[in-house]
């Protein structure tokens, strides 16, 4: 359910499991936390998250939400083990962003959405606590009132409008999404991952 293709320096993680809109086990995100610590100490320079189909994750597999996995601190992880990542790491929202998978993507340095794109995180209606660092990190891109509206109000943002916020970099049709991170990606992998740790470093 999870796809790993390593091309050089650029690691592509893709999550496949298109008949649960990509929903999320206990299993695939302990998986991805032990990827992108693995990334991190075989020398990715970058790092890209994507999905299959129509939805990138309708975030937690809905049994194992109920059986605790919402509140697991497994996500937390993750989002930490991708933030820590010393690389370029690359979001591409092939589409809808739900739930707890938004954690991995606002962890991300980048994130590259197709127009149909919808972004919602309904902490509030299923009664959770978003996890730790998410709400800094939405606050970091969009400011506090568009969090509260996404966090509490549980607004679903569409591809423009979550463009123009600031919640994501730039909008490209399904065909050319990996087209788009190849290019962003280019630079990078002519770098040493030293070199790219370097300037990331320099803009936290």
């Amino acid at each position: 359910m999870i796809d790993l293709k390593i091309d050089g320096g650029l690691w592509t993680v893709t999550l496949n499991r298109p008949d649960k809109a990509n929903s999320l086990t206990k299993a695939m995100l302990e998986e991805l936390t032990t990827l992108a610590h693995r990334a991190a100490a075989e020398g990715a320079r970058v790092f890209v998250l994507t999905g299959t189909g129509k939805v990138f994750s309708a975030g937690a597999d809905l049994e194992e939400a109920r059986a605790g996995l919402a509140t697991d601190d497994v996500w937390e992880r993750l989002s930490g083990a991708i933030a820590a990542l010393p690389c370029l790491t690359i979001a591409a929202l092939n589409g809808t962003l739900a739930g707890g998978a938004m954690g991995m993507a606002l962890a991300c340095d980048l994130r590259i959405a197709v127009p149909g794109i919808k972004v919602f995180y309904p902490v509030m209606k299923l009664g959770f606590l978003p996890q730790p660092s998410d709400p800094a990190r939405l606050v970091a891109l969009v400011g506090p009132a568009r969090a509260r509206m996404i966090l509490m109000a549980g607004a679903r943002i569409e591809a423009a409008e979550a463009l123009a916020w600031g919640l994501i970099d730039r909008i490209t049709p399904p065909e050319t999404l990996m087209e788009m991170v190849s290019s962003l990606a280019a630079d990078p992998l002519q770098a040493t991952a030293a070199h790219v740790a370097a300037i990331k470093a320099m803009t936290q």
